[in-house]
């Protein structure tokens, strides 16, 4: 039997401690894992080509049942796959410094996450610099590694 209330500590839009770092203009949310500076995961998140997608993401998302997934697409080849684990409990599955992870929210986060989908939405001028970084630190991995065997 699953536990009515869950005490697994989540990422909420009300914490004190300011885990979110921003989203960028590709919808990728920037968190701080369990709030530490050093240790940001890069989360991919929905990106609708129309408010009727999104609208029909906003949707799916709050019929999910209990103990589901939901795969939504994101910017680039990935999915984003939201888990409804309990009540009021989501996960998001994404690896840290290689380890399997899975970082735990809120519906309240979750759905807020889900509305910068809109077409409409637009970043901070601070988290601009986000994607301008994750753009240069692109540019600076190999393109093709040359096999001299």
């Amino acid at each position: 039997m699953l536990p009515t209330l869950s005490l697994s500590p989540r990422y909420t839009l009300d914490d004190a401690s300011p885990w979110l770092v921003g989203i960028d203009p590709v919808r990728r949310y920037w968190i701080q894992v369990n709030g530490d500076n050093d240790e940001v995961a890069v989360i991919p998140g929905l990106v609708g080509a129309s408010m009727e997608q999104v609208k029909e993401a906003l949707l799916q998302f709050r019929q999910l049942p209990e103990q589901e997934q939901l795969t939504l697409p994101t910017f680039g080849a990935g999915e984003l796959t939201i888990h409804h684990i309990a009540a009021n409990l989501y996960a998001i599955a994404h690896s840290v410094n290689d380890a399997p992870t899975w970082h735990l929210f809120d519906r309240e986060t979750m759905e807020a996450f889900l509305r910068t989908a809109h077409p409409d939405w637009q970043c901070s001028p601070k988290d601009m610099e986000l994607g301008r970084d994750a753009l240069l630190q692109s540019w600076q991995q190999p393109v093709a590694v040359k096999n001299l065997g």
